[in-house]
């Protein structure tokens, strides 16, 4: 129905990869960082967010990663564990990195921005040796992010746990998570993410974001259509391109084209919309929904969590979202 395959038999659903660290929420909104004075914690991190929102939905899941020796790390896998996601392949730095930490400014529901501290984490210490092959062979779908790519040892784990992947007949969804600050030159961004995008089924991105991975090749300016029948000659069935507010539109390697709009949302921030998106898109697609559907709740589940201040704690689970779409009806998309 919607070109992916999935392994039954496998233990787990999906198992994420790469960055777990800690968001700082403004609690007083409407006001720039220098006046804000509390902020709430949560779990954050792209990958983090969208396996939490999985879970939430009651996939089974995994995440393979890497935690500071401190308070926050601690914090970060007591969490995963509430919302019973296999830790196991979550180890401990012992050489003094720190917890990401991500604080948000929320100046009015149009206007957001965030505020990272990335030197030395420990999430771009994940090595190679603690990538288990084994560990992937039980999972039906791989989910890994841009932002694990930024850096080694981080990024040749990655691409190991690519290749484990593919040997084992392992879905894989790339999730683009572009952060500018994590790189040190726009063409190495380009150059790895080209490289995993070649081993993956299924790209999720922003315009945007592929925008960046063309310009290198002198592809920009690339249509929708064009940037997807692009992927389609490696390993993709599956291109979601989104464009904000006009919605998204996803393209299968049978040549088919299928449109999302968006759901009407009290908008308190413009952050989580994408991770909430992807956690409800890869819930449904292995479920066995038609990549419309798929999308169609995928918009539903990042009109919930735009309207709510976290970005973890707010993922929806199955009965809120099953509510959430009977009780509000979709905004036909202007996509081009």
């Amino acid at each position: 129905m919607n070109g992916l395959q999935f392994d039954p038999d496998r233990r787990l659903d999906v198992v994420a990869v790469g960055r777990l660290c800690i968001d700082l929420n403004a609690n007083e909104t409407g006001r720039p960082m220098e006046e804000t004075m509390t902020f709430t914690k949560y779990v954050g991190g792209s990958p983090a967010n969208i396996i939490i929102g999985a879970a939430r939905l009651g996939m089974r899941t995994g995440f393979i990663g890497k935690l500071a020796d401190d308070q926050m790390g601690r914090f970060i896998r007591s969490y995963l564990r509430k919302d019973g996601i296999d830790d196991s392949q979550v180890c401990v730095d012992r050489t003094g990195a720190v917890t990401g930490l991500a604080f948000t400014e929320i100046k009015s529901p149009q206007e957001c921005s965030i505020l990272m501290y990335r030197d030395h984490v420990a999430d771009l210490l994940l090595n190679t040796e603690e990538i288990s092959e084994a560990y992937i062979a039980s999972s039906k779908a791989l989910l890994i992010s841009g932002t694990a790519l930024a850096q080694s040892p981080s990024r040749e784990a990655v691409f190991l746990a690519l290749e484990f992947a593919r040997k084992h007949n392992v879905t894989v969804f790339f999730d683009l998570d572009y952060r500018p600050y994590t790189w040190t030159s726009a063409a190495e961004t380009a150059v790895y993410y080209n490289l995993a995008a070649e081993k993956s089924h299924c790209i999720i991105g922003t315009r945007e974001e592929f925008d960046m991975m063309e310009n290198l090749y002198n592809l920009a300016g690339a249509d929708d259509q064009a940037t997807a029948a692009r992927w389609f000659s490696h390993q993709a069935e599956l291109v979601v391109i989104k464009h904000g507010g006009s919605g998204s539109i996803g393209y299968t390697a049978d040549g088919q084209s299928h449109r999302s709009g968006i759901f009407p949302a009290k908008v308190l921030k413009t952050f989580g919309a994408g991770d909430s998106y992807a956690s409800a898109f890869i819930h449904s697609l292995m479920s066995g929904h038609s990549v419309s559907e798929a999308m169609r709740r995928g918009s539903a589940s990042a009109s919930i969590v735009i309207s709510r201040h976290s970005c973890s704690d707010a993922m929806p689970t199955l009965e809120e979202l099953e509510e959430f779409l009977r009780t509000n009806e979709e905004v036909t998309a202007g996509a081009q």
